[in-house]
C-alpha cells in the first residue's frame, strides 16, 4: 500500500450519515441539488449570490480586505472577504503575495496539486448486466468499484508517476438512478464514475487531445466488467483534470484543492501556522477545502471558518 493511504483512508472512514459511521450519502438531485439548497438557505438570511461574476483580486489597503474587484472593473465593498479557492489562488493570484509573510508565500509555493483523478459520466439506456448476479439490479444501490485487488491498484497507479492515465483503471462508480429516479427517465439510468489515475499533466501529450481516449478506454474496461455495456450508451461525458481546472478553478484539477496527504493535512493545511482560517491580511479568511479539515463535500471548512469570522468580528467577550 502507498505511503499515507492509511492516513486517507482513516479520513474518509470518519464520514457519517444517519448514525452511521464510515458511511456516504445522496443529495436528491445530485450535488447540483444540493447547492441549489444551501443557496435557498443563505438567500433566506438575506445573501445575494452572484454567478458569472469572477473576482479579479482582493482590494487590501493599510494591510487589511477593504472588498473584492471582478473582472470587468465592478467593486464591492466589505468588511470581510472569506475565499473558498484553493490556497494557491486564495494566496499567490487573489492578492499581492508582497503582502503577505514570505514563509507563508514559500509554504504555498511548495504545495502539492496535480490531480490524478477524472470523471466519465453515462446516461444510459437501462441497467446494466452483471453476469455474477444475472437478473438483479439491487447491488445498484450503492457504489460500484472495480479494483479487485491491492495490486490492481497499484498497476493502476503505476503509469501515472510517469505521465500518462491506466489503461486499466481504478473506477469508482454510481448509477444514482437507482437511488434517485427522478434523474432520468423512467427506464433509463445516470451513471457516474471516478476514474484513477489521470494525472494533470501528460507526458508527450495533453488532456485536449486524450479526452476521448480516456473515455473510450474507460468505457472499454467497463464492457469487460459488464458485457453489453457499450450498447447501453446514450450520451458520455469525459471530464479531466484540466476541465476540472477550467470550470472550476481548482488549480491542477485537483478535487480536494491540494494533495491529500500527511504533509498537507491538520495543522499544515494550507500551511503551518496559519490553519486556523485566519490570513496575514486583517478581514481576509480562507475556507473550502484546502483548509482543515480538507476535502470531500463535508461543509466542515466553511463552518469552522464562519465560527472564527464570527468570533473575530464579535470581538472579545466582556
Amino acid at each position: 500500500m502507498s505511503q499515507g493511504s492509511g492516513l486517507v483512508l482513516l479520513f474518509m472512514s470518519m464520514g457519517e450519515h444517519d448514525g452511521i459511521m464510515g458511511s456516504w450519502s445522496f443529495h436528491k438531485g445530485g450535488n447540483g441539488g444540493f447547492t441549489q439548497v444551501l443557496a435557498r438557505a443563505a438567500e433566506s438570511f438575506g445573501a445575494e449570490i452572484r454567478l458569472d461574476a469572477p473576482v479579479s483580486h482582493v482590494m487590501v489597503s493599510g494591510g487589511r480586505a477593504t472588498g473584492v474587484a471582478l473582472t470587468d472593473g465592478t467593486e464591492f465593498t466589505a468588511p470581510v472577504v472569506v475565499s473558498s479557492l484553493d490556497p494557491r489562488r486564495t494566496f499567490l493570484q487573489l492578492v499581492d503575495p508582497r503582502e503577505l509573510p514570505t514563509d507563508l508565500v514559500e509554504n504555498i509555493e511548495r504545495f502539492r496539486f496535480q490531480g490524478t483523478a477524472s470523471k466519465v459520466n453515462f446516461a444510459l439506456d437501462g441497467a446494466p448486466h452483471f453476469p455474477a448476479l444475472p437478473g438483479r439490479t439491487d447491488q445498484y444501490q450503492g457504489f460500484v468499484n472495480i479494483g479487485p485487488s491491492i495490486e490492481y491498484l497499484e498497476r493502476a497507479f503505476d503509469p501515472a508517476k510517469y505521465g500518462w492515465y491506466s489503461e486499466k483503471p481504478y473506477i469508482d462508480a454510481c448509477i444514482q438512478s437507482f437511488i434517485d429516479p427522478d434523474m432520468a427517465p423512467a427506464g433509463k439510468h445516470v451513471m457516474s464514475c471516478f476514474v484513477m489515475y489521470t494525472p494533470y499533466e501528460l507526458k508527450g501529450s495533453d488532456w485536449d487531445t486524450e479526452r476521448q481516449n480516456l473515455g473510450d478506454t474507460v468505457q472499454r474496461h467497463l464492457d469487460s466488467y459488464f458485457p453489453g455495456f457499450s450498447d447501453l450508451v446514450l450520451h458520455r461525458e469525459v471530464v479531466t483534470p484540466l476541465d476540472i481546472e477550467r470550470v472550476t478553478g481548482l488549480s491542477e484539477g485537483n478535487i480536494y484543492a491540494g494533495e491529500f496527504l500527511a504533509p498537507q493535512m491538520y495543522f499544515f493545511r494550507p500551511a503551518p501556522g496559519w490553519s486556523q482560517y485566519r490570513t496575514p491580511i486583517e478581514g481576509y479568511y480562507q475556507c473550502g477545502s484546502g483548509t482543515h479539515p480538507g476535502g470531500c463535500v463535508i461543509g466542515a471548512p466553511g463552518r469552522l471558518a464562519s465560527q472564527q469570522v464570527l468570533k473575530d468580528v464579535r470581538g472579545p467577550r466582556p
